[in-house]
């Protein structure tokens, strides 16, 4: 079995900060559709979609950020047993200030793409990028992320 590293997951403050901002913007968007309907109803039922769609993501970010993330010498995984990259298909680490990250996150580009998946608050994966982050800390990313960069140039460390 392979050594942990590693592992970040979410602080209950944090997830119930995320959570419940997107479950009030949900609650708004829906209160602004039926107290105050607008005059055509196509914006009646562009308020109501919108805001199910806020409803459904801050049950799908609840369930996600329950999870964690481990950092093992052969992968990155999800404490649910999803493989995000093995070590070995990572390209780069890229934690500067311009790159398009989560929030407290990192960006990892791999070497091939790989299948979309999608963790809100935490991780998704699209093509040759993956993104960690979101309702995470910075102080359990960074190692994370530091890690990472320091075994992708040194395979042997």
């Amino acid at each position: 079995m392979a050594e942990e590293l590693t592992r970040i997951g979410t602080s209950a403050p944090r997830r119930v900060l995320g959570v419940s901002a997107m479950t009030a913007l949900g609650a708004m968007l829906l209160y602004v559709a039926f107290a105050e309907p607008p005059a055509n109803w196509l914006w009646q039922v562009f308020l109501v979609a919108l805001g199910l769609i806020a409803l459904w993501f801050s049950a799908r970010m609840w369930e996600a950020t329950g999870h964690e993330l481990i950092l093992t010498d052969e992968a990155l995984t999800d404490s649910d047993g999803t493989e995000l990259a093995r070590l070995d298909q990572i390209a780069k680490v890229d934690r500067s200030v311009f790159a398009m990250k989560p929030s407290n996150g990192f960006i990892i580009l791999l070497k091939e793409p790989m299948p979309r998946a999608w963790r809100p608050g935490l991780w998704w994966r699209m093509g040759r990028r993956i993104a960690v982050g979101g309702v995470t800390s910075g102080a359990a990313t960074k190692p994370m992320a530091d890690i990472i960069a320091v075994k992708v140039a040194d395979p042997d460390v």
